[in-house]
């Protein structure tokens, strides 16, 4: 069974006699805009949301929310905004901050606003929400006083669950300092029952306090409870049914299992079905947005169209990790996983294979799936940088019928997502600048048994009327056999003289869609080059 159904199915067990007494299954995921969401965040979207569109399919009466966490305090600078102007900001509220851009409302909402344009890209559609609007509309309220009220039983879960050793005169809020409007330098001393006391100092590394102390209400947007206490009263505030998070989350005695411990025992709820998640990696490296490690998800949002990125959150069960490197081959791999899957859907047998594919696209488009060519991207990333290639015309050919108007149209996308990789991203293995004049010294350094080589596919070039890439490609590799040459000394001799560098596309058809009298012409003359 596919990962999605099958925890869809156990959600739908869990969760049978809520639904029953005409409750919806509550799915609830977040991201802290911080700034720029790296595309590793679209993991917990896709988990989710996929949750959300199979309970659907199955008739079974569920919502699926997220919240733009735009309360938390600026605790890091992102490298790629001004220091000058944002340090002065540090340990502010997000939604207290000016937008990048300055047009839109907030430094939340810019970075907001970018993430969920490509939610609704992919096809999501979850309902959004402000942490900010949540708090100043008084629906934290009831939990908060608890908590206040709660706060030795929660400083003894911290110490007992994560080894945490909070002071005695410790309060799981900090409050909004009414002068400097900071929210990570304020301290809360007392609670009397109606307002906290708090000071503003020089608590965090990242941000300065101002001095000032007082007596303040916490509640209705004035104070946020502490990270691992607030994720705990949100499953009570939103009740909450299901709710993954990265694996760094789910760690014995991590942030979940405090946050299900304080659930338990203060608010008195039972947590939420848990779906812990591996890391989305970029060369190895955990992604991050502050440190700018790895591609943004509006970048890899106009990369990739939505069937491909799909492709990329999804096709793993969340157990095992991503690992997504834009300049490497990661790109060309998901076309070929997409096109494995394509084959088995219309002609295959694997059940799992076939829902894959039938989730890698947009709901709306599941029922009306129809066949058409899917020509290799690699292949369309080569020829996007040969002009001279009709790339229609060769694809017809190797159809062997006339391109329908799907397969134009599918054709055309791979041609404008190949070209920006090869622009933005791709490796040098797959950039191609055909040579009009040979490296003289390059191919007089080739060895008598490499020009033999090569005067040997001359002679095969000329003695057919037209070429066919994989019978090009095979006889090349029994050339290659028969001159006793190891691959690299055969293929980095052919790719020299006409690329000017010893790699290449795949050979056989690369070669067959060069101009042929243009193919014996270089051969000729670097063959006999002494």
């Amino acid at each position: 069974m596919f990962w999605a159904d099958r925890i869809s199915e156990s959600a739908e067990k869990r969760f049978k006699d809520r639904t029953k007494g005409g409750l919806p299954i509550i799915i609830r995921d977040e991201k802290t805009l911080s700034g720029r969401v790296h595309v590793g965040s679209l993991r917990g979207v896709a988990i989710h949301g996929l949750i959300d569109e199979i309970l659907t399919e199955r008739k079974i009466a569920n919502a699926f929310l997220y919240e733009l966490n735009d309360f938390d305090p600026m605790d890091g600078l992102p490298v790629y905004l001004p220091k000058e102007k944002y340090l002065p900001f540090m340990g502010m509220p997000l939604y207290k901050i000016p937008s990048p851009d300055g047009k839109a409302k907030n430094y939340a909402e810019y970075f907001g606003e970018e993430f969920t344009r490509v939610i609704t890209k992919i096809g999501f559609e979850p309902e959004y929400y402000r942490t900010s609007d949540a708090y100043k509309a008084g629906k934290f309220n009831e939990v908060i006083g608890i908590a206040l009220r709660n706060s030795e039983k929660i400083r003894e879960i911290l110490k007992r669950v994560s080894g945490s050793d909070k002071p005695s005169e410790w309060y799981p809020v900090n409050v909004i300092c009414p002068e400097c409007g900071k929210l990570s330098t304020t301290k809360v001393t007392n609670w009397d029952g109606t307002l906290v006391t708090y000071t503003c100092g020089d608590y965090v590394d990242w941000a300065k306090g101002c001095g000032a102390s007082g007596k303040i209400s916490p509640f209705n947007g004035n104070a946020k409870l502490t990270w691992k206490v607030d994720w705990a009263a949100k499953f009570s505030v939103f009740d909450v049914s299901v709710e993954g998070g990265g694996k760094d989350h789910s760690t014995k005695g991590g942030s979940r299992d405090v946050a299900n411990v304080i659930s338990r025992e203060v608010f008195k709820r039972e947590p939420p079905l848990d779906i812990p998640y591996e890391f989305f990696n970029a060369g190895g490296k955990k992604m991050s947005s502050s440190k700018g490690t790895g591609l943004s998800a509006q970048d890899i949002g106009e990369l990739i169209p939505p069937k491909i990125l799909r492709l990329l959150l999804i096709q793993k069960d969340p157990k095992r990790g991503i690992e997504f490197v834009v300049d490497g081959d990661t790109i060309p791999v998901l076309y070929d996983t997409y096109d494995k899957l394509a084959e088995n859907y219309f002609h295959g047998d694997n059940t799992d294979q076939k829902r894959l594919f039938s989730l890698v696209h947009n709901k709306e488009k599941r029922a009306n799936i129809s066949e058409n060519i899917l020509p290799r991207f690699s292949q369309i990333a080569y020829f996007s940088q040969m002009p001279h290639i009709d790339i229609f015309k060769e694809f017809e050919s190797q159809k062997g019928a006339p391109l329908t108007k799907e397969d134009r149209e599918g054709i055309e996308e791979r041609i404008h997502f190949a070209s920006l990789w090869i622009e933005k991203y791709a490796p040098e293995d797959f950039k191609i600048e055909l040579q009009l004049e040979i490296a003289p010294q390059e191919t007089k350094d080739f060895s008598r048994e490499q020009k033999e080589a090569l005067a040997e596919v001359l002679e095969y070039i000329k003695s057919q009327k037209k070429l066919d890439g994989q019978e090009l490609h095979t006889k090349l590799h029994e050339i290659r056999k028969s001159s006793g040459l190891v691959a690299n000394d055969f293929f980095g001799a052919l790719y020299t003289t006409f690329l000017g560098k010893p790699s290449g596309p795949k050979a056989g058809w690369f070669f067959s869609v060069l101009d042929k009298n243009f193919l014996e012409k270089r051969l000729e003359e670097v063959s006999q080059n002494t």
